[in-house]
């Protein structure tokens, strides 16, 4: 598990001063990121590999409302992985009042980026295989 702090800008607000429910999915990718290059398997070592992972499906729950100045907390964890596919867990906590704003997953898949077709991590990156497998919060893999 990871943590990754968001500070609410003004711009991610709509005229009720309540962020704009968009914004979650982009701070989502923001603590992806950062928890994937806190476990060394950044973008852009991936892609430097010649694979790359894009969003297959997105889900986000709302539950209390975000405003201008908030620090929001995104708790990210690795839910499942297969060897192709790995989802992306989120908890998203207003650090101030602890409340829980939202909470969410990505998954995401691998794709060689020559021929576009999907990889099955094990056989073609055994490494990045065990890493992500070393995350994983769901071990019966």
């Amino acid at each position: 598990m990871s943590k990754y702090i968001h500070k609410v800008q003004y711009y991610e607000t709509d005229r009720m001063g309540l962020v704009h429910h968009s914004n979650y999915i982009r701070w989502m990718e923001e603590a992806r990121i950062d928890f994937l290059e806190s476990i060394n398997l950044g973008f852009d070592k991936l892609e430097n590999m010649g694979i790359t992972s894009p969003i297959l499906e997105v889900n986000c729950k709302y539950k209390s409302g975000s405003t201008f100045g908030d620090s929001i907390e995104i708790e990210t964890r690795i839910e499942k992985y297969n060897g192709i596919k790995v989802t992306i867990g989120y908890i998203m906590k207003n650090v101030k009042t602890k409340d829980i704003v939202a909470t969410g997953d990505t998954t995401l898949c691998f794709i060689n980026m020559n021929n576009k077709k999907p990889i099955i991590l094990k056989k073609e990156n055994s490494l990045l295989d065990k890493k992500l497998r070393e995350f994983c919060d769901n071990k019966n893999i």
